[in-house]
Parts: structure tokens; C-alpha cells; sequence
């Protein structure tokens, strides 16, 4: 299985030549990037690598007992299947909204009818203190006495980045060269980004352009750093890609199953550490 997933690497990195977001993090090696970048394949030319990937994915036999083979496999066979549905975008095809969850993420959207999100707003206006105004004037009128300043955003996210950390260590044993840094941007369409870089660091930028409250600040903590996003890959890092040499776990195709992981373990995260 090796051998189909360095392929399946390189083909991520070659599909990452028609989107520049769909390679979400890359720490294999650089020859395999520096290649893909002077190549530039066409789509039916990706479809065809990935349609043959798949298929010698599929004639490969792992004992039942080989837990560890069988979900290795799994994996690789929904990445693939979502690489293909990625370059039928590419490629013009347009899909409604839950075909391209199930077709991307291998996830179905939950439907709620309207009534269920009318209980949820009666809910949460008996919540908010009393006045005039919508609701939603309300809401934005208290949740606006907690917009933390921008000259004391870094002291409130260094106070939650480390608090989240010593509470992760609780629970999850970290390499001691594990690391990350915060930025602080502006012009993105985000609130908070993780840019995994491999040997267990991350670069985690935080969108000023946007009011943070304070309560947002620790979901960052969490969510962006630990036990989230960051964790989680240097987690698959160590654990998967070096320990194991797993050459898949090298690189994060952002539209892709891998990303429903990465997302709900990352909302999860805050739970945890709250």
C-alpha cells in the first residue's frame, strides 16, 4: 500500500496545480512539490491517475484481523474518491449542496425544519436582557460590551493559548519541539487560520478586521491550537506519517473527508479544555 500512497500524494499535489486552496498543508518531500510545480496536468489526465489508484486501492486484500491496514485502506479509498469529485468540479461539473458534501466530505448535511430554528431564537431571546429593539438588535447590543480592544488582543490570546495547552497535556502527551506562532492579519475571509508546517509547528493567524469577543479568543485557543487543529497534526504527524511512515498523512487536501476530522475534532477541542 506504500507504493499507492506516495501516488496518491503526488496526485494531490498535481490536482493542488488547478487550486491553489486545495493543498492545505504539504511536509513530504520537496522534490515530489518541486515536480508537481513543473508539471501541469491536464484534468482528464488526473481523473484517469485517479480512476487507476483507486483501482489497484481496491485489488489489494487486508486480512480482516489487520485493524490498522483496513482503516489505512478505508482512508485512502474516501480520499480518492473525493479527489475524483474534486476534479469533476475543476472540470465544470456543478453539484447542489448535499451531493457535494456526501461527494467531498463523506458527510450528509442535517435538516432542520423551520420550526426547530424558531425555538432556538425564542430560547435565546428569553436569554438577553430586556429592551427595545429585534432580537437581533439585542443580541448585538450585548454581545458587543465584550469585543476585546485591539491593543489587548495578543495578551488575551497568549493568556488562552497557554491555559489551553497546559489543559491539553492533561490528556494528550505532546513532542517536546512542538510549536506554533500567532499573526496577526488583516483582508481574509476568516476569523482564525492554521497553517500546519510540518515538524510539529504551526503558524496560526488571527483576522483583526473582524470584532473578537472574548469568549471567541478561547475558542481560537482551542480550536486553532490546542487540542485542535494544531494537535491534530502533529499528532498525525508523529504517530502516522513518521512512526508509521504512513506517506499519505504528509499532506491535507483541504476538500476532502480529512477536513470533517480535522473540523468536528477541532470544534470538539473546545469541550475538552472548557
Amino acid at each position: 500500500m506504500d507504493d499507492i500512497a506516495q501516488q496518491y500524494v503526488k496526485l494531490i499535489l498535481d490536482i493542488g496545480q488547478h487550486d491553489p486552496d486545495f493543498v492545505d498543508a504539504y511536509y513530504g518531500p520537496k522534490e515530489w512539490q518541486e515536480n508537481s510545480k513543473k508539471m501541469k496536468y491536464e484534468l482528464t489526465a488526473l481523473k484517469d491517475r485517479t480512476d487507476a489508484i483507486s483501482n489497484r486501492l481496491k485489488r489489494i486484500r487486508v486480512p480482516r484481523r489487520d485493524q490498522s491496514s483496513t482503516l489505512r485502506k478505508t482512508y485512502l479509498q474516501k480520499q480518492l474518491s473525493a479527489a475524483y469529485a474534486k476534479i469533476e468540479m475543476l472540470s465544470g461539473t456543478k453539484y447542489s449542496f448535499d451531493v457535494e458534501a456526501k461527494k467531498l466530505y463523506d458527510a450528509e448535511p442535517p435538516k432542520n425544519s423551520e420550526k426547530y430554528f424558531s425555538t432556538i431564537v425564542k430560547e435565546l431571546e428569553k436569554s438577553l436582557p430586556s429592551g427595545e429593539g429585534t432580537i437581533q438588535e439585542r443580541y448585538l447590543k450585548y454581545r458587543n460590551q465584550f469585543i476585546i480592544p485591539k491593543e489587548k488582543l495578543d495578551a488575551v490570546f497568549t493568556r488562552a493559548i497557554n491555559e489551553c495547552r497546559a489543559r491539553t497535556k492533561q490528556f494528550i502527551a505532546l513532542p517536546e519541539n512542538e510549536s506554533f506562532v500567532v499573526e496577526y492579519v488583516t483582508n481574509k475571509a476568516w476569523s482564525g487560520y492554521n497553517w500546519y508546517q510540518g515538524n510539529a509547528h504551526s503558524i496560526i493567524q488571527v483576522n483583526t478586521d473582524l470584532p473578537i469577543f472574548i469568549d471567541r479568543a478561547v475558542d481560537l485557543a482551542a480550536h486553532e491550537g490546542y487540542p485542535g487543529h494544531h494537535v491534530y497534526n502533529v499528532l498525525l504527524e508523529t504517530e502516522l506519517m513518521r512512526k508509521k511512515g504512513w506517506i499519505e498523512f504528509s499532506i491535507y487536501p483541504l476538500f476532502s473527508p480529512q477536513s470533517l476530522i480535522a473540523e468536528g475534532s477541532a470544534n470538539f477541542g473546545i469541550d475538552v479544555v472548557l
